[in-house]
């Protein structure tokens, strides 16, 4: 048993580390190949704080363990909202720009409704992964016409003085552009490693302990792969940077109810306990339209999203971790 705990607690911290790693060097070709900063914030950051959660639930589909994988991306998305956002308005509250309630949060809710009605017969098909995979590469071409189109060209010169910086003055392009992807290369394949040991260990816990591979999914797992999208949230909201920090919540939830799950699905059709969707979907519903409602509120008031928000937010999390404590001792 020890040896499954030591497994989840080390690859988790190797995982938040390796995660870092990757999105520096995301970060870094994407400044250099000047992409908007609203893209770094939203698909950047968004999608590659989320890298967790697709290697931790492509290698639980590849294991048999398809609870695992879609308890570790809901439970995710709920985290997110919930204890992520929760804990940075705690911090530092939000401005919240027009894009935002007109049309990012109005996206992730009808994603989340397509993600609920996909498992209104309790399973998840080949096709029904296909279809959420499709539906990822629309929302992220939307977003990138968008987002180019809104180029911000003053941001994109800081981006770039920031790369010049780092690299102790030398203004050639080559040296950063190999940092990157050495990055890159080294972070994802660490990535890999790190989430193997994460599966293996929270399987052999959930056998141990009598306990579901969902529960240890919406919780353990969960919150381990969520550890990247709090420390780049907490990150950008001190600095300032209200739209990143926002749109890493947004972006990182898409990407996990569809591209995490589509691939798992793809990789093996799930038959899904109901509970998911009673339970964990409704949550993540909720969770979305409330959050929709707060930012629609604070932009309507010109407000920003602060920390009543925030204690809101974070009290929904304790309550829902007390709901699946309960639920797994029944």
């Amino acid at each position: 048993m020890w040896l499954a705990v030591i497994a989840v607690i080390i690859g988790l911290a190797i995982l938040v580390w390796s995660a870092d790693v990757f999105i520096d060097g995301a970060t870094v070709l994407a400044k250099r190949l000047r992409i908007p900063s609203f893209l770094i914030g939203m698909l950047i950051i968004g999608i590659g704080t989320s890298a967790p959660e697709l290697v931790v639930s492509v290698l639980a589909a590849l294991e048999g363990s398809p609870d695992l994988a879609l308890g570790n991306a809901y439970g995710s998305n709920i985290v997110n909202i919930a204890l992520v956002l929760g804990a940075t308005l705690l911090i530092s509250p939000l401005i919240i720009r027009k894009g935002v309630v007109k049309r990012d949060l109005p996206i992730l809710v009808l994603i989340t409704a397509l993600a609920g009605w996909q498992l209104r017969d309790g399973r998840l098909s080949q096709a029904d992964g296909i279809v959420l995979l499709l539906v990822l590469v629309i929302v992220i071409g939307l977003q990138v016409i968008l987002s180019l189109r809104a180029g911000n060209s003053e941001i994109e010169h800081e981006h770039k003085d920031d790369v010049i910086i780092k690299n102790e003055g030398l203004e050639h392009v080559e040296p950063s552009l190999i940092r990157g992807l050495v990055s890159l290369f080294i972070g994802l394949l660490i990535l890999v490693l790190s989430s193997r040991a994460i599966v293996w260990g929270a399987i052999e816990l959930a056998t141990l302990w009598g306990v579901s591979e969902l529960i240890i999914g919406l919780t353990v797992v969960a919150i381990g792969t969520s550890l990247p999208e709090l420390v780049s949230s907490l990150s950008a909201a001190r600095k300032g940077e209200h739209d990143m920090a926002l749109g890493n919540i947004i972006g990182s939830n898409i990407f996990n109810t569809l591209g995490v799950v589509g691939v798992a699905a793809i990789i093996v059709p799930i038959t899904t306990n109901p509970v998911i969707l009673s339970r964990d979907v409704l949550v993540m519903a909720v969770l979305t339209l409330l959050l929709f409602m707060m930012c629609l509120f604070a932009f309507i008031t010109k407000r920003k999203l602060g920390r009543l928000a925030g204690i809101v937010l974070v009290l929904f999390f304790i309550g829902y971790t007390l709901w699946l404590i309960q639920t797994a001792s029944i």
